[in-house]
């Protein structure tokens, strides 16, 4: 079933794939890496405007790593406000998706957690390094393959 946005997205050419709804209706739409950035632009000229959030996760062990964005268009007021969540699929081996920081600034600590947790590399952040673990952490503590170093071995070591 195809919702609003993907209607309207068809309808301008734009490539993207529907996937449903989720459980509270709200439509669901993923994009090509390589397309994100251009479709970002586009949803905020068409007043998707405030990103509500932006994460990341592990889909299995040795797959794909998503990229999740909720936008929200407010155009007949607040009580009436139109989302979407969009994902972004990234490879395994060289997991890179454009940032859209140059749209909603407000993704700036989102995708830098993502990229600290799952190693997704968000291409054009002004200021992409880890903002949880140390500098110096090895690995990406949420991909579901992550084996963790031991606690006692790393307090040995000092």
């Amino acid at each position: 079933m195809q919702g609003r946005l993907s209607a309207w997205l068809v309808k301008h050419g734009i490539i993207h794939r529907s996937l449903g709804f989720d459980y509270q209706g709200i439509e669901t739409l993923q994009i090509k890496p390589e397309d994100w950035y251009s479709i970002a632009v586009i949803l905020y000229v068409y007043g998707y405007n405030y990103l509500r959030s932006q994460c990341a996760y592990d889909v299995a062990p040795g797959g794909l790593l998503a990229s999740v964005y909720h936008l929200t268009r407010i155009e007949y007021g607040v009580d009436q406000p139109e989302e979407v969540c969009i994902k972004v699929f990234a490879t395994r081996r060289n997991p890179r998706i454009p940032s859209v920081f140059w749209v909603w600034k407000s993704v700036d600590f989102q995708e830098r957690e993502s990229y600290d947790m799952l190693g997704i590399s968000y291409d054009n952040h002004p200021r992409l390094k880890r903002i949880l673990m140390p500098e110096s952490w090895i690995g990406w503590p949420l991909r579901k393959d992550y084996i963790a170093p031991n606690f006692y071995e790393i307090q040995d070591a000092h």
